[in-house]
This record gives structure tokens, sequence and C-alpha cells, in this order.
């Protein structure tokens, strides 16, 4: 079977209470192989590690969510440092930038986001970027903080504008597709993934979130990477096998801590 990675969902969310076993085992009957569940504050940590611990496609990552970055205690470099020392935690986020619902803690988010930055630096670990109505002070932040030492990062579920995307590419950053890449309306946003290198491509749910069609309304849950990364197969003129396993050789190289646990 051809397999994929599921390289940003939520398995904590209530939204899968009590399911999630078979959300899991659907997931591997539908090829994807893996999972990356995110933990968005940081006091949640032990619940979403345990759901990492309880089954071996699932990895996770651990961050303050820039929506909550305001509510929350603010994160530090040590405590993320502490986080990362699990064998199965493999990515510093999800952090970033949310101006739509949240721009009254725009400073807040950006102390944040550097925080984050400096802890994936350390750790060798990806940082994992959520960017909404921000473009220009995410790209202003990831190329002022690159210039100050390189670190690694993939725009989760992109849906931003080509000028980010192409920052992001430019410092060496990866993209993520997720279902909005799918939605019918999303035209100019499969554009924007069309004109960047197949090896910069990744593939994601954000379940329980934007489940593409033909779920589209309904809960998302990470067997559905499939048909994302089916229209991501489109996108580039491939075979789903052959997109497949572009992306799979993406997420080995970005999430090097999972693929050395799969190899061990």
């Amino acid at each position: 079977m051809t397999t994929i990675t599921d390289s940003h969902c939520h398995l904590d969310f209530p939204d899968f209470e009590g399911e999630r076993d078979a959300i899991v085992a659907s997931a591997r009957e539908a090829g994807v192989a893996r999972m990356v569940t995110i933990c968005t504050k940081l006091r949640q940590a032990d619940q979403v590690r345990a759901i990492a611990e309880a089954h071996d496609p699932v990895f996770w990552a651990a961050g303050t969510h820039p929506m909550s970055a305001a509510s929350e205690p603010m994160a530090s470099v040590d405590d993320l440092l502490t986080l990362a020392r699990h064998p199965k935690m493999v990515g510093i986020g999800e952090t970033g930038l949310d101006y739509h619902y949240t721009g009254d803690s725009a400073a807040v988010q950006r102390e944040s986001l550097r925080i984050h930055i400096e802890a994936a630096r350390q750790t060798g670990l990806p940082l994992i970027i959520h960017a909404r109505d921000a473009d220009d002070d995410m790209a202003r932040i990831l190329s002022e903080e690159h210039a100050a030492g390189s670190y690694s990062c993939v725009m989760h579920c992109f849906s931003s504008g080509a000028a980010l995307a192409e920052t992001a590419l430019e410092l060496g950053f990866y993209l993520s597709m997720s279902g909005i890449a799918a939605f019918k309306k999303s035209q100019e946003l499969r554009d924007i993934f069309a004109a960047a290198p197949l090896d910069r491509i990744l593939v994601e749910t954000d379940s329980p979130y934007l489940a593409p069609p033909p779920h589209r309304g309904k809960r998302n849950e990470p067997a559905y990477t499939a048909h994302t990364a089916r229209v991501g197969a489109e996108v580039f003129g491939l075979d789903y096998a052959d997109f497949a396993k572009a992306t799979e050789a993406n997420f080995d190289r970005l999430f090097a801590k999972a693929a050395a646990w799969g190899k061990a």
C-alpha cells in the first residue's frame, strides 16, 4: 500500500474522545502510516504525550498556539527544551501569528514566536508555524531570526499569500497542504503550491478541522490525508504513488527524529 504521513493533527481534542484507537486504526487502513499530533497549550503536554506513547504511529509536537499566547503562561525556551527530550516529541509548535481574531495580542504573539524559534534552533527540531492575516510580520520575523541563526520550519496548513510562500521557500522552509487546498474555491492556493519545489511539500489534515472533499463540513480525521494528497498529486501532475513517495521523503528530511524512530 502507498503510505503517507499526516504531519499535523490534534488527536487530543474532545472531538476524538473515546475513539482514538479507532481513528488511528482507520488512518493506517487508509495508508496514513504516521501522524504528528500537536499540543497547542503546554499545560496539556502530558495528555498529548500520552497519546503518542499509546500509539506507535503517532508522534507529537508542543507549543503555545498564537491565539492562546495572551491567555496561557508564556512558554520559556527551557520549557520547550525539557519537553523535547521525549523520544517521540518531534517538533516545536504550533506557534506563529494570528491577527484574524486575536490581533489585539500581536505583541505577545511575536514574543512567543521568537521564544519558540530559539527552542527550534537549540533542539534542531522543526518549527511548526501557524500564520493567518499576519503575512508581513511573519515574513519579517522568520527572516530576521533565520539571519541570526538557522533553523528548520514548516508553514502548517499553508493558506497565506504568494509573497509569504516565497519568503518561506527562500529560507529553506516547507509548505504543508491541508484540506483547504482541496476546496473548490482554492485554485489560487493550488497555484502557489504548484509554483513551489516538490521537495518542500508536506500534507496534513489539521483534524478535526478543515476536512477535504468529499467530507467537507464534517469532522476531519487523519485518514482523510489521502484525499488532500490526491489533490496534491494532481497539482504537481504526478501519480498518487509518486506524490506520496515525495512527501514521505520530505517528511523524513524535515522530521528527522520521527524518521529515526521508525528505522529503530
